[in-house]
């Protein structure tokens, strides 16, 4: 006896059931690698994981000797390793080096700033290496720091330029007087990026820009101050550092929309706050610390209103935040889930005999491996996504 078919009633429902299934397959697929937007990646808390470990070690060839914190022996770098960032609502994949740089392939990512985003590039140079052994130093086109890595023919680089807009040094011309006590001044044009950037523009598909360290008057005391020009001119009034700041940001991210292709992937990084306690970097300021602070200690130590020595980077954030509005570049906000990390800076143990007592404790740059290790994850999840949807 044949077999029966079945009614088209039931074959009407399987088809259904199975159209379901495979829509339901592909919509969550689909959110699994859009994840970045309907998340923050940047809100979160700091989870102490004794199975997260580091993907390099004091090896890595394009470690800066005073932020190799493994090799300068410094203490508890096992538990600073252990501390795994979770954002509130979503996951944060750990960067897949092979996978990241096989998405990268023939491609170049560069980082334009000052030592903070060199700190972030040699993480992520020393992180790739991992899938790519042979990967070599770099430094054309007017790169500070940077690397080659033949196996997916990617260039991943740093360009030097603290203000990011050009300056230089003008001794002082006349010696009748003593001008109080003025050696000279920087000339800053507010106009025109550093030689050290302007010329890459078409050559990095990424682009991270940041800029605020270097905006203080222990770089740049009343001695020897920043002066602002404009179109080759003085600026009148002459204005100062914050005012100066916001006129760099307003025509450097101008220059940044006009210049840059569009079809380059921008990312402008937010400020990494410092951790000096007791007094500034160089007023004995110390961050010898064991474990990340507390959520409810972040503004006692970095709300402006509070005045601490470690004001800054919020403070400058306001700036960058306000001249970024409206544009197609990225913030890369990665102030808060650094503030709690007072525990993770080279510190004391900076490789050299003598440098403490010469500079005091470096509590603004990073130990490596660590903190930009994160940093690290979320710039590739965020680069990932952009290529994936654009």
């Amino acid at each position: 006896m044949p077999p029966k078919l079945l009614s088209p009633f039931f074959t009407c429902l399987i088809f259904l059931t199975l159209l379901l299934l495979c829509f339901y397959s592909s919509h969550l697929s689909y959110h699994a690698s859009q994840s970045p937007p309907h998340c923050n990646l940047f809100k979160g808390r700091w989870v102490l994981d004794p199975a997260h470990k580091p993907l390099y070690d004091h090896t890595c060839p394009f470690h800066r000797n005073a932020w190799n914190c493994l090799r300068n022996q410094r203490a508890n770098m096992g538990l600073i390793n252990s501390w795994k960032w979770v954002p509130e609502s979503c996951a944060l994949p750990r960067l897949d080096p092979a996978r990241f740089l096989g998405l990268m392939r023939n491609r170049n990512i560069g980082f334009v700033g000052d030592s903070l985003n060199e700190n972030f590039l040699v993480s992520f140079l020393c992180v790739l290496r991992v899938a790519d052994m042979g990967a070599r130093k770099w430094k054309r086109k007017g790169a500070w720091k940077g690397a080659y890595f033949p196996k997916f023919n990617v260039t991943v680089a740093y360009h030097r330029a603290v203000l990011l807009a050009k300056y230089k040094w003008q001794p002082k011309q006349s010696t009748v007087g003593n001008q109080n006590g003025l050696k000279g001044i920087y000339r800053v044009d507010v106009d025109i990026p550093a030689d050290d950037w302007v010329n890459i523009t078409d050559f990095y598909d990424v682009l991270v820009f940041n800029t605020g360290h270097w905006w203080g008057h222990d770089k740049f005391p009343k001695e020897t101050p920043l002066v602002f020009y404009r179109e080759g001119e003085p600026i009148f009034p002459p204005i100062g550092m914050l005012d100066g700041l916001k006129v760099v940001l307003e025509n450097m991210v101008s220059y940044v929309q006009k210049e840059v292709p569009s079809k380059t992937i921008k990312f402008w990084r937010l400020q990494s706050p410092r951790h000096f306690y007791g007094g500034d970097w160089n007023q004995n300021g110390s961050c010898l610390f064991n474990e990340p602070l507390k959520e409810f200690q972040l503004d006692l130590w970095f709300d402006p209103r509070n005045n601490g020595v470690n004001k800054e980077a919020r403070q400058l954030n306001h700036l960058i935040e306000e001249a970024l509005l409206g544009t197609e570049i990225q913030l890369l906000d990665l102030t808060h889930l650094s503030e709690f990390r007072a525990d993770a800076h080279p510190a004391i143990w900076l490789g050299k005999k003598d440098a403490v007592a010469i500079w005091g404790q470096d509590c603004m740059h990073w130990c490596l491996p660590g903190v930009p290790d994160t940093w690290v994850d979320i710039l590739s999840e965020l680069i990932r996504y952009s290529l994936e949807t654009g």
